[in-house]
């Protein structure tokens, strides 16, 4: 028996025990150092952000304390709003919250001075407006629907803070407006000192990942030429890594200076490449895909690719040229987010108004501010969840400062040197998927609890009730989003296949002025938004879905190109009256009636293009394949 081993001495069973114990604790551990990996071995981007971001709503915090404001948590709350992993985000978001801010200020003063001894009717129209705000919201894009959401909750801010003291309206309307503008400085101002080189680097950045999508979609297509088939649903990836690159080009070209048009023909390429792959899969599912050369049109659709990805990094005088995409957005949608907001504020009034609770003004600013936060999110009753946890770590490190720290400091410095761990720590949560939606609530509203003060010491009794109005808003809108109209990824989806089939008969109208490109981008964002989402639907409903948007994809690209080649003035007349007839059957018809109209007028258009000079049966062998195509087409039918 060997003298180095602990166990030898052992009974066998309890050598077992320990054996197990110990791979117990090492999964334990290994588990554990897995889920902190984001705070014990961050990366160097992680750190840089939330360093850069720590200080400078630090920095914020001693400027609004040595300017002796009343209020001067709100500059670091501020600071972490703005704050985003990229400048060009930073840029946009600051602007866009710059100009909420204003706007809503001034209807806040408006309010004020429209109802000052009506409090039931204030609340009525501020409800009303923030509803308002949320709905409209919905239609617009990036941080041009946060800055519209900003602007109702700003108003709700300044309003209901000017409620016990009406006559003073306008200077806390200043006042909330310094905030903002004194944060969104500092945060500008620390990032231009972490990020040196930021514009030759954004362009570079902008350049690999329109050369990064490119090379996907080409691979796909490769891959479509040499015949391997893949489902719908293995399009997401690909469709995740085009949407996500357009949705990062605004705030690349702000970083790179945004000279010319260059985000205008970085869309442009984007939206190439997704006409590349939609025709390329109609190829396939015809079966004319050569295997041993890629066909003259998706080598067409690549040269202009590769022309605007060149005009896009090359700057150009005289360069005017324009490309906007339009996301699909549902009235439905926006009706259901404005009453929610809509019912929200009123609750929260009513809960005012029933109890006389003393923070009632602290909690009606606090669940706007809420709203507005959780308005812009994807899925506002998912992201309630880990916000509310947030909120919860926030009261209790907040609570901590407050009895242990704050009384005994007597500088903002020094307040704002103990403050960098939590902040930092937060910072870097915010950077990693799991704990994001944690650290965003903390983030922002730890030096709004703290209530650091000039002229005096924040109680405890303060403390509290301000941390239970905080939470009270949190548990109030998450609550509302759950009960007030609740979204339902499932509706959502049948709405969604609905929409998308009443549009695509639509196109077929000579009224339309919808794009190819358009109607691309709309149905990509839409199908890739709700496959991140839609893990807990079941896998045939995901599967139907995407293969009726996918599907829906190529059938309306190949329609709007009929369209585009009917009302062409080169077309030759009699083709023009075969294109008309058969898209009013589109318009108007579904089922087997337009499939055979299309077999039908493809046959007519093959004779027709035997008849045609060599020189001119290009563009109408395009035709003739978007006919064969929608011949082909057969509506997919969701559980």
């Amino acid at each position: 028996m060997s003298n180095t081993d602990p166990n030898a001495g052992m009974p066998e069973v309890h050598r077992w025990g320990s054996a197990q114990l110990a791979t117990a604790w090492h999964t334990l551990t290994a588990e554990w150092a897995r889920k902190l990996a984001w705070l014990v071995a961050p990366s160097w981007g992680d750190v840089a952000f939330a360093v850069r971001s720590a200080f400078a709503a630090g920095l914020s915090l001693v400027i609004a304390m040595a300017m002796e404001l009343d209020s001067p948590q709100w500059a670091p709350l501020t600071v972490w709003v703005v704050a985003q992993s990229s400048r060009g985000e930073s840029l946009s978001k600051a602007r866009w919250r710059i100009a909420g801010t204003v706007l809503g200020c001034c209807v806040a003063v408006g309010l004020i001075a429209a109802f000052p001894q009506s409090p039931a009717l204030f609340f009525a129209i501020l409800a009303g407006w923030i509803g308002l705000c949320c709905g409209m919201a919905t239609f617009l894009e990036g941080y041009k629907a946060y800055g519209l959401v900003l602007t109702g909750f700003t108003s709700a801010i300044v309003a209901t803070g000017a409620i016990m003291q009406p006559d003073q309206v306008f200077d806390i309307a200043m006042s909330r407006g310094t905030y903002i503008v004194l944060g969104v400085v500092c945060e500008a101002l620390l990032a231009l000192l972490f990020m040196p080189g930021l514009q030759a680097r954004a362009r570079l950045r902008l350049k690999a990942r329109l050369e990064d999508a490119q090379q996907l979609v080409r691979k796909r297509v490769d891959c479509l030429i040499e015949g391997h088939p893949t489902t719908e649903l293995d399009q997401s990836p690909l469709l995740t890594e085009l949407t996500t690159a357009g949705s990062r080009i605004e705030y690349d070209a702000l970083e790179a200076g945004g000279y010319g048009h260059m985000a205008d023909h970085a869309r442009a390429a984007l939206a190439g490449l997704l006409v590349m792959l939609a025709r390329a899969e109609g190829l396939a599912t015809l079966k004319l895909l050569p295997a041993d050369k890629v066909p003259s049109s998706i080598r067409k659709d690549e040269w202009s690719i590769n022309q605007h990805i060149t005009a896009c990094l090359t700057h150009r005088r005289g360069d005017h040229f324009r490309f906007r995409t339009r996301s699909r957005r549902h009235t439905l949608e926006a009706v259901e987010n404005g009453v929610r907001a809509c019912a929200g504020i009123l609750v929260g009034w009513l809960l005012w108004e029933v109890t006389a609770w003393p923070a009632g003004p602290t909690f009606m600013s606090l669940l706007a501010l809420v709203y507005g936060l959780l308005a812009t999110r994807e899925n506002p009753v998912v992201a309630s969840a880990p916000f509310f946890r947030g909120a919860v770590w926030c009261v209790l490190v907040a609570g901590v400062y407050v009895a242990l720290v704050l009384p005994a400091l007597n500088t903002p410095e020094l307040l704002v040197l103990l403050l960098m761990v939590p902040m930092v720590i937060g910072g870097l949560a915010a950077r990693h998927p799991a704990t994001a939606g944690y650290a965003f609530s903390f983030n922002m509203f730890l030096p709004v609890l703290m209530g650091p003060d000039n002229q005096g010491r924040y109680d405890e009794i303060s403390f509290l009730n301000t941390a239970l109005a905080f939470l009270g808003a949190v548990l109030v809108a998450g609550w509302t989003y759950r009960t007030v109209l609740p979204f339902r990824l499932d509706s959502h989806m049948l709405r969604t296949a609905q929409w998308s089939s009443r549009q695509l008969q639509a196109l077929a109208s000579p009224n339309s002025r919808v794009s190819v490109y358009q109607w691309l981008s709309g149905n990509a964002e839409s199908l890739v938004r709700i496959v991140r989402n839609a893990q807990a639907i079941p896998a045939k409903e995901r599967n139907a879905f995407a293969r009726q948007q996918f599907s829906g994809m190529v059938s309306g690209m190949h329609v709007v190109l009929l369209r585009e080649l009917a009302q062409a003035p080169t077309t030759p007349h009699s083709i023009q009256q075969a294109l008309r007839a058969f898209l009013r059957h589109w318009e108007y018809d579904d089922g087997l009636m337009v499939t055979r109209q299309a077999a039908l007028t493809a046959r007519w258009l093959a004779r027709q293009i035997e008849r045609m000079p060599p020189d001119q049966r290009e563009i109408f062998d395009h035709a003739l394949v978007s006919l064969r195509l929608l011949a082909c087409a057969q509506p997919v039918e969701l559980p």
